[in-house]
């Protein structure tokens, strides 16, 4: 799974605190408190996602969070999105290609990719080998 870096800035003008993630730059929030502002993280990262795959843009991969810094963890089933939406871009496979490879729609290639439709993982991971390429989940 991702787990993105965050930055929390103290907002001297209006209180709270501003969030600010280093790899993905559109995803910026804030909250009242510590806590609230990294609840919100959560979401900001989620809806900053989805302007990569609408306009199928590889996803940065998360830098390394320093000692102390904290980071939002990106759940397992958009982690392997990720990953599926960024090997396409890699190879330069558009959905219709991925499709034909799957013997499948381009509309079910298109809710593989899609972060909120909700996705077997069993699904992305025969689209990931349809693309040469093994979907490794280990436990650490």
């Amino acid at each position: 799974m991702f787990m993105y870096p965050v930055t929390l800035t103290p907002d001297e003008a209006d209180g709270g605190f501003v969030v600010t993630f280093d790899d993905i730059p559109e995803a910026i929030t804030q909250g009242d408190t510590e806590g609230e502002a990294l609840a919100a993280a959560k979401d900001a990262l989620e809806s900053a996602l989805d302007f990569y795959f609408e306009d199928k843009r590889a996803v940065p991969a998360p830098s390394k969070a320093k000692r102390g810094q904290n980071v939002i963890e990106l759940p397992a089933s958009l982690s392997a999105k990720v990953l599926l939406l960024n090997e396409m871009v890699t190879q330069g496979v558009r959905p219709a290609e991925l499709a034909r490879r799957l013997n499948t729609s381009p509309q079910e290639v298109n809710r593989l990719t899609n972060l909120r439709h909700t996705t077997r993982i069993d699904g992305i991971a025969a689209a990931l080998q349809a693309l040469g390429k093994h979907l490794d989940m280990r436990v650490v």
